[in-house]
């Protein structure tokens, strides 16, 4: 069973540039504790408590706000002070010993890798809304089947198009969903587009996929009305929806 491909395509918006990455903000703190612990590499508890009062009288620590590279040099000098004071005697300060130092490391890289990961999603669905906008231009957009991820595509889609609805990309979308077509041949991904899609798609599709059961063969131009009922008015779309499906199940 096919699913109609609703007709017509609306006029396209000019297209927002794509967001600029975000940088990763200097952290003053982080950069304190960083330079403490490379001074402090092989110094012993005498130097280190040398390295202390030293920090303590220098004029940057005057004045301390919360937070700030100085405050954080001092503080962390006063920790592998303290980490000494316990340790065998003639134990010289090793961060890659402190326990500490080695918990910061292991998520500093989990974060990075998240954050990677975050940006070769972003890029993917930058690019993969490239090949859409394409698609759509050339009017060729209902030929491919959606893939997985193509609900953040379409989510960027209308960013880019300062929050308007891309009907057309919707429409696409709703077709697939309710034919059961691309990555929507699986079942969790049909599950998981209740989450990811907006109730006036999902509401599309629901009737398409009913409307198709009852009268097979049903011509694209027959079905135009369930796209403009469902963007209109969703609630009312889904609910004809499921009195169909009730309507069929009861005249089994």
């Amino acid at each position: 069973m096919t699913t109609p491909w609703p007709p017509g395509r609306p006029a396209h918006r000019p297209l927002a540039p794509r967001a600029a990455a975000p940088r990763d903000p200097v952290d003053p703190a982080r950069t304190g504790l960083r330079v403490v612990r490379r001074r402090a590499r092989g110094m012993d508890a005498r130097a280190v408590r040398q390295a202390l009062e030293d920090a303590r009288f220098d004029p940057r620590h005057e004045v301390l706000a919360h937070g700030d590279h100085s405050w954080a040099e001092l503080t962390e000098w006063e920790r592998i002070g303290q980490l000494l004071a316990v340790a065998a005697p003639g134990s010289v300060y090793d961060p890659d010993a402190d326990a500490v130092v080695q918990a910061e490391l292991a998520a500093d890289a989990e974060a990075s890798a998240a954050q990677d990961a975050r940006r070769r999603e972003a890029a993917r669905i930058a690019a993969r809304a490239d090949e859409l906008q394409a698609l759509r231009e050339l009017g060729t957009l209902e030929e491919i089947e959606p893939c997985h991820g193509d609900e953040a595509v379409r989510d960027e889609l209308t960013r880019r198009a300062g929050g308007h609805l891309q009907v057309d990309v919707d429409g696409w979308l709703a077709h697939a969903l309710a034919g059961h077509l691309g990555h929507y041949r699986d079942s969790a991904a049909r599950e998981a587009a209740v989450s990811l899609l907006p109730p006036a798609v999902l509401a599309h599709a629901a009737l398409l996929a009913e409307l198709a059961r009852l009268i097979l063969g049903t011509h694209a131009d027959q079905l135009a009305f369930a796209g403009r009922l469902a963007t209109t008015e969703p609630e009312a779309a889904d609910a004809l929806a499921t009195f169909l499906t009730r309507a069929r199940l009861e005249g089994r």
